[in-house]
């Protein structure tokens, strides 16, 4: 049901599972609407290989799951997104539910399209530092590198930049194999 906050009703949880299923993606930020278009075939080959190489290295290993689009993530009742990828390590299982993630994963990933990356630069990043995502992906799949921020002391400061490899937890990603298949 939504909610009514600061004389502006938003949506929530309840109102999202209403809204179609007609291959774009939905998603609701501090209780309001976005929508965007699929993403490109460089782009879902980007996630693809990312998702293989985090697959590999945490999933088969037994350390965690790994959540590819489309797969709710409700961080509140009006924060209801879909990353690209998501990762839920073992010590965060609990937010994992039969029909969506909910609650603050240990890694989320986006990766940038021309529709959505003022969003995923700024809303996106900024919802996530004020959830508590511990590491946040920011994917520029034209520029060839992966932007990551990390939650210190509550904030995320300034973006490291990866090129060739970057790593999550002992998992190491080799970009100049990722770049090369795109």
């Amino acid at each position: 049901m939504s909610v009514y906050v600061d004389g502006k009703t938003k949506f929530t949880y309840e109102e999202y599972r209403l809204f179609p299923d007609d291959g774009r993606r939905h998603e609701i930020i501090d209780g309001e609407h976005y929508v965007s278009p699929s993403p490109s075939t460089d782009h879902q080959k980007a996630s693809r290989h990312i998702q293989f190489a985090l697959y590999e290295q945490i999933e088969q290993t037994g350390r965690g799951q790994v959540y590819d689009a489309p797969m709710d993530l409700e961080l509140a009742p009006t924060d209801v997104v879909q990353p690209d990828l998501i990762v839920v390590m073992n010590e965060s299982s609990d937010i994992v539910l039969r029909s969506r993630l909910r609650g603050v994963p240990d890694l989320v990933v986006e990766i940038l399209s021309p529709s959505t990356a003022e969003i995923d630069r700024n809303l996106k990043r900024s919802l996530y530092e004020h959830h508590g995502v511990a590491e946040y992906w920011v994917v520029d799949v034209e520029d060839r590198a992966i932007h990551r921020y990390r939650l210190t002391d509550g904030s995320y400061g300034a973006a490291e930049t990866f090129r060739d490899s970057i790593s999550f937890r002992d998992a190491v990603i080799d970009l100049t194999a990722v770049w090369r298949r795109i």
